[in-house]
């Protein structure tokens, strides 16, 4: 069963009671705050057969089918591979199932995250299932980025904000589960998660402290032109390029709050001294061309397009080297 986390309490405690439910729900937030598992708990809670104590019971019919993974009413949809988009033909499975009785007698319930890997025609797709629910289908749709939805797919959803943590919680409920992580270590992972404890987690076990050492150690061989901007580009290989554009948009507008609010770099940010360095050399222009640029190839690695990552890389690099330049 998915895990209950503390921040989702009330939350859940309000869905849980509710005496109907709404044909589709979108759950949005920020990414690592458990959505997913606040989805497949009330996916459980509203298959089951014999409720109690505001959770599915585990033990009914439909709670052993679910648990097994075949449950015969129950449909996920989800990306075929990482990272790629989700096709029309997909969304046209999940319209036949939707139109279908439930095998079981009692509702039929749909998953499908992250709701913004749609693609436009399977977007339009799923239309007419939110507009026209088939007998008591609920269609949960889970969203890191609900700004990237069809408007048309949000207004048909009811919208549940899901809670972030509070930093002690986080740093708490991260502590539990990395009692060998040294709480320095910890703090930063957080902080690289912006506070979301299970995306803090993820990052620990895919070794993004190293892979964020290796970068920045990088960054500072390059200003000091000890390295080339190809050869750094190709050693940054393992890691994941909207990873490595997240965290220079960060350092772009880092840099740009020191310039313009006086507000200073993050202490214990391995990059404070060099973003107080570019801060103090930057012209402002190339500053904001830069952060233009950044989230224009942002925006275009998370909408799936086919970019050439050595030279998106390599661009990106040049840019960065060419901020203490001058005017």
């Amino acid at each position: 069963m998915a895990e209950a986390y503390p921040w989702q309490a009330g939350l859940w405690q309000q869905l849980a009671r509710r005496e109907r439910h709404a044909h589709a729900y979108l759950l949005h937030g920020p990414a690592g705050i458990g959505k997913r598992d606040l989805a497949e708990r009330l996916g459980a809670l509203l298959l089951c057969g014999a409720v109690r104590d505001d959770a599915a019971c585990g033990a009914c019919k439909s709670c052993l089918l679910l648990r097994a993974g075949s449950h015969p009413d129950f449909f996920e949809l989800q990306p075929e591979e990482a990272d790629k988009p989700i096709r029309v033909d997909q969304v046209r499975e999940l319209v036949d199932f939707v139109v279908q009785t439930a095998q079981l007698g009692g509702r039929k319930l749909v998953l499908l995250e992250p709701a913004e890997a749609m693609n436009l025609n399977a977007a339009n797709a799923l239309l007419k299932s939110l507009e026209e629910p088939s007998g008591e289908t609920v269609l949960l749709l889970v969203s890191h980025q609900p700004s990237r939805l069809l408007p048309t797919i949000r207004s048909r959803c009811q919208q549940l904000a899901c809670p972030q943590p509070a930093p002690a919680q986080a740093a708490a409920w991260l502590g539990e589960r990395l009692p060998g992580v040294d709480e320095a270590a910890r703090r930063r992972l957080l902080a690289l998660a912006a506070g979301s404890p299970l995306r803090a987690l993820q990052l620990q076990q895919e070794g993004v402290l190293e892979q964020r050492a290796l970068v920045e150690e990088g960054l500072k061989r390059l200003l000091k032109q000890q390295v080339a901007a190809p050869e750094l580009a190709e050693s940054w290989k393992p890691i994941a390029l909207p990873l490595l554009l997240d965290w220079f948009s960060t350092w772009a507008l880092q840099v740009l709050r020191v310039q313009m609010a006086g507000i200073e770099a993050v202490e214990d940010d391995g990059m404070a001294k060099v973003l107080g360095y570019l801060a103090e050399r930057a012209p402002l222009a190339r500053l904001l061309e830069l952060q233009d640029w950044l989230l224009a190839e942002r925006q275009k690695v998370l909408g799936k397009a086919n970019l050439n990552r050595a030279l998106l890389l390599e661009a990106l690099l040049v840019r960065w080297a060419a901020l203490p330049g001058g005017a």
